[in-house]
């Protein structure tokens, strides 16, 4: 017998062992595959909620493919992370109290250092992913730094080079200047603060003046003779790297400037006047000062106008301690020179304006400080030249997003890709293999060896070689996961039998960062899309639809809600919010709701024990007589259908719901309670068929059940006698034969009448204890035959003094059975003014509700400035009010019947 509980801190911990040990996360030897790889977690993370939800849904799928007998490959891994596990190491040692850093210990010291953090802290995610379940096959954890993976991104950044697809470049970049090294535009993140536009005057050289359009006292047109010309910034600092003004050709203010020369305050340095179509007559003066070192846009600017590129900064964002900056700012800290520059503009007259704006500023998404467009050589991949086949594999149905609507955020990245820029300036990760000679020139090869005798072969001789200090980004290592990972560039078995992958399940938000650069690389080096489907997962938030985030405290960590409701109910709660194309508003509540649902099966089985309905060796359901039976049997094929169709399409949400209805309501609520008359009766017969088909239907629930809830299912399944594990355990076939149309109809006839009953008897508050009459008139043949058979039942289940057929009773409430009319006489059981007072009264009290909510979605300020959440919440408020009114609407139509 079943312990009265489950258990799942005493269950979960020995059942994944046993699992992982027997070998069973490994992939069978069947013909068919179905392969995942999973996107490798930082190895300095710990499991978030995200992870909890994607990671289910994976293992979800990987589970429900092994039992469909398919050789199936979770294959999982943690990437190096290269500025995230840096930053922690440097951290660490700062911490120490020694004065030692990344610098003084030198490259090597410092290496050797985060693989020792790596080797005792790093992949903590991946004892987590245990605890929620996950059956990757560990025997080929991955990480992007091993030595296969290593040699893989040396074979595709030497083959990208040969192929002129990999190239060094100075360009502008994203310059973080705490870390030093160079982000992606999607590692910047923009953040709104509150700053100025500083209008300077930038005296016109050679004596030039020109008429200025304004507004005299009255307000009349007129001009004034300026010999300066006014521009506006934010970035006041950058004016010591200015190399020209640019204004609209367009525009009849400065049509006679172009080809004019301005000084540039401070430095005194003579600058062109530019027609450029980049500067906005509407915004600002209309003129633009332009420093191509230091701004995306004005670098587009210079090159079309040959403006020179001056770098004011170091790399840590201070003004060079050498020319062309002045003496008096050399070395000074940008926003200190900011000051400066401001107050000598003050007191030296050319500054003329100073309006408050509020504006968005770039921020390193990891070191939180504002980011600076920095000239630098970098190595580059050309990402166009790469897109253009991964764009095909999209249109022509290679590979298929899920939901559809994300294909076109994929072509409008994709379609207007830019310049990869994959060189960052970090010790930690895959340092780029390319060495320089003393003249500059560069060798680019796998290995040192091979770059010397590259030298040697150019130069006639031996000569001295330097690597390149740099490391590639770590989303350049990631983008070849799904083929290095399987063994390339060598043909390695499991190269040969799971690649390409079959579905990736991954967030939106690295679409971009992730997703289109597998499909870059894997078409390019491998000749297939990596993947058949990407299935983009929802994004997790609170209750009240925010985002989680610590500094709203509204972060709920999935190890807690694992120790506190179980593994099972966790997987269960996000597979069943998991419905394609809206987020999951996640609350402790529906977790528990769901460890309900793993509790009400529980018991159900131990029901079925104390009942004796063990397992029978050799059972046919095809052979029940029992009309009860029959309808199991065929409820059992259509949710293996539904469950099957679901999985299939990743329609989570609609498998769990599916689970849900058959085990809840289906098995438990209605199968079980209409059995047990036979349960109880003095028909060996139906006892035994009975037993055995509810032992065979238990056993069916818990297969479909478990690639969701993977541990009370395989608890139960060895508690009820199985000797195989259910984790192996084949999925059913399905078999539309099973399905017995003419049971169907008669136990949902019963289920339909009952349910009424109830929902009759709940609606008018009849009290528990009163035993109402049942007739029905306008019945056929056939129902008054049923309504004998089940007399009993109805009696019990309805709490009914008598079933007959007839004409209606005294005070009762009508409803539709069927062909039928039914009446359930209650007038005499309940105050029948008070409840229409309490009805009416409800249906008021909805009605306010509906008038305010209105009133509000009505409203267009409401609509255009609440947060979406807010109106996402009213409108659901509204659905609940408007529901609720019909219901009780309903309700007092009844009960005028029976008045």
């Amino acid at each position: 017998m079943l312990e009265k509980t489950f258990d799942p801190a005493a269950v979960e911990p020995r059942l994944y062992k046993k699992w992982e040990e027997s070998g069973v996360f490994s992939p069978s030897d069947a013909k068919e595959t179905f392969s995942i790889v999973i996107p490798p977690p930082n190895v300095t993370g710990s499991l978030h909620i995200g992870h909890a939800l994607n990671n289910t849904l994976q293992d979800v799928l990987t589970r429900f493919e092994r039992m469909r007998g398919k050789a199936a490959l979770w294959l999982p891994g943690t990437d190096h992370a290269g500025i995230a596990t840096q930053m922690v190491v440097e951290r660490q040692l700062a911490a120490s109290g020694t004065n030692v850093g990344r610098r003084e210990m030198g490259r090597e010291a410092f290496v050797a250092k985060v693989w020792e953090w790596k080797a005792e802290s790093g992949g903590t995610i991946v004892k987590q992913l245990r605890r929620l379940g996950a059956s990757c096959d560990w025997s080929r954890e991955r990480f992007t730094l091993d030595d296969g993976l290593s040699a893989a991104v040396r074979k595709v950044f030497v083959t990208l080079h040969k192929q002129g697809l990999m190239y060094r470049d100075k360009r502008l970049v994203n310059w973080d200047p705490q870390f030093q090294t160079a982000i992606s535009d999607l590692e910047v993140e923009q953040k709104e603060v509150d700053g100025h536009y500083w209008h300077f005057a930038y005296p016109l050289a050679d004596g030039v003046t020109f008429d200025y359009p304004v507004k005299d006292e009255d307000g009349n047109d007129t001009t004034e003779t300026r010999d300066y010309i006014v521009v506006a910034t934010t970035r006041l600092e950058t004016m010591l790297g200015d190399s020209g003004v640019a204004v609209h050709p367009d525009d009849e203010r400065y049509k006679g400037l172009v080809g004019k020369f301005v000084i540039l305050p401070i430095t005194g340095r003579r600058i062109p006047i530019v027609a450029d179509e980049y500067a906005d007559p509407a915004k600002g003066s209309g003129a633009v000062k332009i420093t191509p070192a230091h701004d995306f846009n004005d670098f587009g600017v210079g090159k079309r106008h040959d403006l020179a590129q001056i770098n004011i900064l170091d790399t840590q964002a201070n003004l060079l301690a050498v020319d062309p900056v002045p003496a008096e700012y050399r070395g000074m800290e940008r926003f200190a020179a900011r000051k400066a520059i401001i107050a000598r503009a003050e007191e030296e007259g050319w500054l003329k304006q100073v309006e408050k704006t509020k504006h968005m500023v770039p921020h390193g998404d990891r070191s939180g400080v504002v980011i600076e467009p920095f000239l630098t050589d970098q190595w580059y991949v050309n990402a166009g030249e790469l897109a253009k086949e991964a764009i095909k594999a999209v249109e022509d149905g290679r590979t298929v997003f899920e939901p559809r609507n994300w294909e076109k955020t994929y072509f409008e990245w994709m379609r207007n890709i830019e310049p990869w820029c994959v060189s960052r300036q970090l010790w930690w990760g895959h340092r780029i293999p390319a060495w320089y000679a003393e003249d500059g020139y560069i060798f680019v090869a796998e290995t040192e060896a091979e770059a010397h005798a590259q030298a040697e072969a150019h130069y006639g001789q031996k000569v001295a070689l330097k690597q390149d200090e740099d490391v590639l980004d770590t989303w350049f290592s990631s983008a070849l996961w799904p083929f290095s990972t399987m063994g390339w560039p060598e043909e390695a078995s499991d190269l040969q039998r799971f690649y390409p992958t079959h579905t990736l399940i991954t967030g939106f938000d690295i679409i971009f960062f992730w997703v289109a650069r597998m499909m870059m690389m894997g078409l390019h080096f491998t000749g297939q899309a990596p993947f058949k489907r990407v299935f983009i997962n929802a994004l997790v938030r609170d209750d009240k639809g925010q985002k989680m985030s610590k500094s709203k405290g509204n972060v709920m960590d999935p190890l807690v809600l694992i120790d506190e409701f179980g593994a099972d109910a966790l997987r269960f709660t996000l597979t069943a919010m998991s419905g394609q194309g809206r987020d999951i508003k996640l609350a402790k509540p529906r977790i528990e709701g769901y460890r309900n649902f793993s509790t009400k099966l529980w018991n159900a089985t131990r029901f079925t024990q104390m009942n004796e309905c063990a397992r029978v060796e050799g059972f046919d359901p095809s052979t029940a007589k029992l009309t009860l039976s029959r309808w199991i049997r065929g409820e059992v094929q259509k949710t293996l259908s539904s469950v099957t169709q679901a999985l299939e399409a990743c329609a989570f949400d609609d498998a769990a719901s599916a689970l849900y209805k058959f085990i809840w309501n289906v098995f438990c609520d209605w199968y079980l309670e209409l059995a047990k008359p036979i349960l109880n009766g003095d028909d060996e017969a139906a006892k035994a068929e009975i037993r055995a088909m509810t032992a065979w239907v238990l056993d069916q629930a818990m297969i479909l059940l478990h690639p969701v809830m993977p541990f009370i299912t395989e608890e139960l399944w060895e508690k009820t006698g199985h000797s195989d594990m259910l984790i192996a355990h084949s999925w059913p076939k399905f078999d539309a034969s099973a399905i017995d149309a003419e049971a169907d109809e008669e136990i949902n006839w019963l289920i339909d009448l009952i349910s009424e009953i109830r929902s009759i008897r709940s609606e008018m508050n009849v009290p528990g204890s009163a035993r109402a009459p049942l007739s029905l008139s306008g019945a056929s043949d056939v129902t008054a035959r049923r309504l004998k058979t089940h007399e009993d039942l109805i009696l019990f289940l309805g709490r009914l003094s008598e079933v007959k057929v007839g004409e209606a009773a005294a005070g009762s409430v009508p409803f539709v059975a069927g062909e039928a009319t039914a009446h359930l006489a209650i007038a005499e059981f309940i105050d029948l003014k008070a409840e229409t007072a309490r009805l009416a009264k409800g249906i008021a009290d909805f009605d306010k509700t509906i008038e305010g909510v209105r009133r509000k979605l009505d409203n267009p300020a409401f609509v255009s400035k609440a947060p979406e959440e807010v109106i996402a919440e009213n409108r659901e408020r509204l659905e609940e009010a408007e529901n609720g009114k019909a219901k009780l609407a309903a309700a007092l139509e009844r009960l005028k019947a029976a008045s």
